[in-house]
Parts: C-alpha cells; sequence; structure tokens
C-alpha cells in the first residue's frame, strides 16, 4: 500500500560546513515545484540515509529524523518536488504512487480588523462635551 503524500524537512544547509553554502544557494535558486531527485545512501553508523538532489545536479540536503527509514524503502517509486525554503533549508512535497506530487493549498490568513472607536452610549442621557 502506498503512503500518502506528504510535506517532510530536508535538513543540511543550515550547518557549518564548506558544503552548506553551496546548498543554500541552491535552494535559493529553487522554486516552487522544481522536480528533484531521491537517492539512498549509506548514512553514519550504518543507517540509511536519503539525499535530495535538485535538478541541476546539486544536493540541497538530507531527510533525517523518524521518516528517513520509511523513505528509504520507497526511494524507487517516490516522487519529489520543492516546496519551500525554510530557516533549517527546505521543505519538499513526496509522492510515493509513482505519481507526480502536488503541492498543497496555502492557507488562507484569517483578516484581523483594526479596533473600532468606541460608543458611548450614554451620550442621549448625559450631554457629550
Amino acid at each position: 500500500m502506498a503512503l500518502p503524500p506528504m510535506s517532510l524537512p530536508v535538513s543540511g544547509a543550515a550547518l557549518h560546513t564548506t558544503r552548506a553554502s553551496v546548498r543554500r544557494a541552491e535552494i535559493a535558486r529553487c522554486r516552487p515545484g522544481d522536480p528533484l531527485a531521491l537517492r539512498r545512501e549509506r548514512g553514519r553508523r550504518g543507517d540509511p540515509a536519503v539525499a535530495v538532489i535538485s535538478e541541476r545536479g546539486i544536493e540541497i540536503g538530507g531527510i533525517d529524523g523518524p521518516h528517513v527509514r520509511m523513505i528509504a524503502g520507497q526511494v524507487a517509486v517516490a516522487r519529489a518536488v520543492f516546496q519551500s525554503p525554510d530557516t533549517f533549508g527546505a521543505v519538499i512535497r513526496v509522492a510515493f504512487d509513482g505519481s507526480a506530487p502536488t503541492l498543497p493549498q496555502p492557507r488562507r490568513r484569517e483578516r484581523i480588523d483594526p479596533p473600532r472607536e468606541p460608543v458611548d452610549q450614554y451620550c442621549e442621557i448625559f450631554p457629550c462635551r
């Protein structure tokens, strides 16, 4: 059974390494909807790791945390697109059924009206000056 499409964090651009500046520059060049490639790699201590590669062939980071084992097993059928930059790196959208992922609709911000001037309800009884 295929996993539902999801947004995942891509980290590695906030690290203090020589590759981090290249990753940040590539993330800045990416636009929402740009296709990305996922590549399974061997991580530290032999754990699975998933690298995220831009359409220009530059690694923008990797998928960490609790999602990495689940994603590593689905790399062959997973398709990813760039969603947005973030302070830690980027956010990508991944579909696991072989189809192209669609970006989520942006949330509508609720309009907040400025406070109105208070109304004096007693002007009719007491004269207002």
